[in-house]
């Protein structure tokens, strides 16, 4: 999305008092202008706006319905349509304020459809850059992988396996900053759904299980998407033993076939392990 006349300028020193004061509400006819402005400072590409005080006064209106379900709304499209902004910025952080939304409940196919584009193809994986600050595109993304999974309006087989597409997709970046765990995680909120049978919470390793089979004909080394899907389904493993910590709940919830998928995982990880 490029910049014109129309957006909004970003009121950094507002934001930060807001921030300091515990996110006071708006009065109601400011807060459509508010609103637009904190999507602007969303996408900038300057860190300390984008991920500062912008990012949590967004978060705390959204989790204190200050920001009502159509301002929702809007902004979800407003987000999901970021998918396809050419700035890397941008495209990382909607999936992060899509995940808020979604999470209070609210959903739209179109908002799904754009994430399923975006996730497996997105190239950039970096975690952090100096100038940018962090970027996190699979980690902010296994978030809202996570948030759609425990939908009930989403199928989480389909989550699943849109996580399985994320970690065959070749790529020469190595996950360094804890988006392994944060895909893992994702992942894990998802096998929590009850409807799901051993079967489906499993199938997904399948497309894993080949690409981990074809990598180790005749390469000496291992690919980076591969180690980056091997630190993954080990973290898995731990957190379908230990459980996974879902918003609301007293305890960390185990997914209800956790041992078959425990069983898969060591199946599955096994490939890259021989010969070591």
């Amino acid at each position: 999305m490029t910049k014109t006349d129309d957006t909004p300028p970003i009121d950094a020193a507002r934001w930060l008092y807001l921030y300091e004061n515990d996110c006071p509400a708006p009065a109601a006819a400011e807060l459509p202008a508010l609103a637009a402005e904190l999507a602007e400072a969303l996408r900038h590409p300057d860190p300390n706006i984008r991920d500062g005080a912008p990012y949590v006064v967004l978060r705390t209106w959204i989790q204190r319905d200050v920001i009502d379900k159509p301002m929702r709304t809007r902004l979800g499209t407003v987000m999901a349509d970021r998918f396809d902004d050419p700035e890397i910025q941008a495209r990382t952080f909607a999936p992060l304020v899509l995940g808020m939304i979604v999470g209070r409940g609210d959903f739209d196919p179109t908002w799904l459809a754009a994430f399923r584009r975006w996730f497996p193809a997105e190239t950039d994986l970096r975690g952090y850059d100096r100038e940018l600050g962090w970027l996190h595109a699979v980690a902010h993304g296994a978030d809202l992988l996570g948030a759609f999974g425990l939908h009930p309006e989403v199928d989480p087989k389909e989550m699943l396996d849109l996580a399985a597409e994320r970690l065959v997709a070749p790529t020469d970046e190595i996950f360094a900053q804890q988006e392994d765990d944060r895909l893992a995680q994702g992942i894990a909120r998802t096998l929590t759904r009850p409807e799901l049978s051993e079967a489906g919470a499993t199938g997904w390793l399948d497309a894993i299980e080949t690409d981990f089979a074809a990598g180790r004909r005749g390469v000496p080394t291992v690919a980076a998407h591969t180690s980056n899907a091997m630190r993954t389904l080990r973290m898995l493993y731990l957190l379908a033993d230990t459980g996974v910590r879902i918003d609301g709940a007293p305890a960390p919830v185990h997914p209800p076939h956790a041992e078959g998928l425990k069983r898969r995982l060591t199946e599955v990880l096994a490939l890259v392990f021989q010969g070591a």
